[in-house]
Order: structure tokens, then sequence, then C-alpha cells
């Protein structure tokens, strides 16, 4: 059984303090064709308003890049949904050009974000897209992120990019956030969550469906879009004064009701990258009321930085 959050809730408000010492940063690998070090670091000051830095930069090939590109494109489609046409997350317009461009590459470079806080996700997270776009147009080929897995095709980065900056409402930008850096859905064998939530300023999505037989395609595609839905609440519906432990959630009226409790994120080491310092809200079925209509230490393939996140 996961252990309960170890963190503190500031009083009558969403924010929280980690129990970690960490906080969440995007690491995005960008491969091409004699990528220039000087071009990169000044390109991405510039779309990252000065707070994004070249960390690390390889004027090799690195052999792992085609498997790591490869796994971060597969990590979307974990559970098979999109062969039952509820996974709108599946397409990320990563075709043969795109693997052509992995595979010719003959350098590599690292590029870090700010830390990121509740406060600041959705705007480092933007910046992160902006930074993403300004490195395809100058000399990178491919890009994917380290700190949730997660790779798209040249023009599906482009365009997210594109929509992000020219977003006016919360729910737009969000959007084109969630697309871009989060995978919506993995299937451990036991329980499904998102991965990338971190990157937003926010606890990831775990649905404990109590049993590990196979569900029929339609149950699937309704907690798949039960897990999406419980994504966009926490990240544009959520009161002021937050999520508390024992709330119940459903799609709709007719929906099954699920109970959310904040759990700590176990599944990652705190080092990790991956690791979501904000746990994860876990939605486990309510018991029913007739009265009532209705921790892993191990490689992580999709990362390829040589370094784990300092605290």
């Amino acid at each position: 059984m996961s252990k309960m959050w170890q963190g503190h809730v500031i009083d009558g408000t969403r924010f929280v303090v980690p129990a970690s010492g960490v906080t969440p940063r995007h690491v995005l690998c960008a491969v091409g064709v004699g990528l220039d070090p000087d071009v990169i670091s000044r390109v991405v000051e510039e779309a990252g308003a000065g707070d994004f830095t070249l960390d690390e930069f390889q004027r090799e090939p690195d052999p792992r890049m085609r498997e790591a590109f490869d796994v971060a494109v597969a990590s979307r489609r974990a559970t098979g949904v999109d062969e039952f046409g509820v996974d709108e997350f599946g397409d990320d317009g990563f075709g043969d050009d795109d693997r052509a461009a992995v595979d010719a590459h003959d350098s590599v470079a690292y590029v870090l974000s700010p830390p990121i806080s509740q406060a600041t996700g959705l705007d480092v997270s933007r910046r992160a897209l902006a930074v993403t776009a300004a490195l395809l147009a100058n000399g990178a080929t491919a890009v994917k992120n380290e700190s949730s897995g997660v790779a798209c095709g040249r023009e599906r980065w482009l365009a997210l990019a594109s929509e992000a900056a020219a977003a006016e409402t919360a729910d737009d930008l969000v959007g084109a956030l969630v697309r871009a850096w989060v995978v919506p859905v993995i299937h451990d064998g036991e329980v499904y969550y998102s991965c990338g939530m971190h990157l937003l300023g926010e606890a990831d999505v775990e649905l404990a469906p109590g049993s590990t037989a196979v569900p029929e395609p339609e149950l699937l595609g309704e907690w798949v879009t039960t897990m999406e839905i419980a994504s966009y609440y926490l990240l544009t519906e959520q009161p002021d004064h937050g999520v508390q432990n024992g709330e119940g959630f459903r799609i709709a009226q007719d929906a099954t009701r699920w109970i959310m409790n904040r759990v700590e994120c176990e599944r990652f080491e705190d080092d990790d990258f991956f690791h979501n310092p904000y746990g994860y809200w876990r939605l486990t079925p309510a018991p029913r009321d007739p009265r009532r209509g209705a921790r892993l230490k191990r490689h992580n393939p999709r990362t390829t930085l040589g370094t784990r996140r300092k605290r």
C-alpha cells in the first residue's frame, strides 16, 4: 500500500511544501548534426527569458539515443488505449524523418530549466516549449524531455509551442502543456498513473481499480478519461483551498465514484527527474452505497543524461 504523502499543506490554500528538498526541472535533450554550443547557449537564454541554461554538451553521437527516443514515443501508448480510440495523446507526430534525424545525430545538448514551483509551473513549462522551438530552429533535429520521458516529432513540437504562445486562457495553455509534457496513462500491472504533472507544479494522478484483471475496452476508456479529467481539474478547477483527502470525484453523475487521497511518489527515487515531490492523487473506488444511484529503484530507459537530479 502506498504511503500517505509526507509534505505540509499550507492552511487554506492548494499550495504545499514537499517533504523532500528537491524541486522539479525540465531537462531537454536535443540532438543534431554539427550543433554549435555557443549558438545553443544563446538561443536557450533568449527563448527561456534568461532562466534556461545549456547544462551539458557532447560533440559525439550517443548510441543510446535511438532506443531512448523510441521508448519515449511509446510511453504514451503504454496501456494500448489508442487501440480503443480513447487516447487523444497517442499521436506525437514522431515519424520516419524524426527517427532518421536521431540516427544521424553527431552532437547532443542538455538544457536545464529553472527550478519549478507550484506558482511557476505553467509559466516555466510554456517557456520550455519556446526553448524547444528555438532549439529546432537553430540546428537541433529532435528533442525529448528527460523529466517526463516524452518525445514529439519536429512539427508537433513547433505546433504545441505556437499553441502555448497564443493561448489566451488558462484552459488553452494547460491543454497545450499537458499534451506536450505529460504521459497521461501508464500501467504498472496494478495501477494506472500519469507522469509529468510535476513539471506543471501539480501532483500526478493514480487510478487503482482494485483488480489486476484486464478491463473491457469501454471500462478502460472510462478509467483513462477519468484520469485525464482529474488532471485538468487539478490544474484548472481545483478550489483555492485545495483538494482534501477523502473527497469524492466522478466525471458524470452516472459514472463510477472515486475517492481521492494524496500519496507519496515512491515509484521514483527523489533524485530521479521523474520524481514528483507533490505526490499522486490516488483514485480508489468509493464503497457502494445502496442509497445512491450510482518505492522502486531501477534504470530508467527514457533518460540518457548521466547525472541524477541534484537537491
